[in-house]
């Protein structure tokens, strides 16, 4: 990744790019994930002024990311810089209703869901009431 696409991120880049990093994380993209990313940018306050052109550009930079060996810490790395504490638990939340978005979870998206938690700083009380509302969205 270059210096030039880290300052062309934004912070809503960095929330797109943590629900294709959760997405991924299981290296089985399905379709009702995909569905709830754009969903979520087409809908959600947070990306009013955003354009959704832009999620290939930042899933092709989280799957570079991924390729690298330390690319996970990379992808934190950004977020943190980039994205305002404000929008942590908003991350967060994100996170877990694209993870949620299919009906299960699997280990690798749980341990990723812990690795946001912590290089967020998301709460634990927070995290609880975060995740038990994506449970109850998604809920069959």
């Amino acid at each position: 990744m270059t210096e030039e696409t880290i300052q062309l991120m934004t912070p809503q880049d960095c929330l797109v790019a943590v629900m294709v990093a959760i997405s991924a994380s299981d290296e089985d993209i399905r379709t009702a994930e995909l569905v709830k990313i754009q969903n979520a940018v087409n809908m959600l306050p947070v990306f009013a002024d955003y354009d959704a052109d832009r999620i290939a550009a930042v899933s092709r930079t989280v799957f570079d990311l991924f390729e690298q060996e330390d690319g996970l810490d990379a992808l934190f790395g950004l977020v943190r810089e980039i994205l305002p504490e404000r929008l942590n638990e908003t991350c967060y939340a994100l996170a877990c209703d694209v993870a949620a978005a299919d009906g299960k979870l699997n280990e690798n998206e749980l341990r990723l869901l812990e690795e946001i938690r912590y290089e967020l700083k998301v709460e634990r009380l927070h995290a609880a009431a975060i995740e038990r509302g994506s449970r109850a969205r998604h809920m069959v």
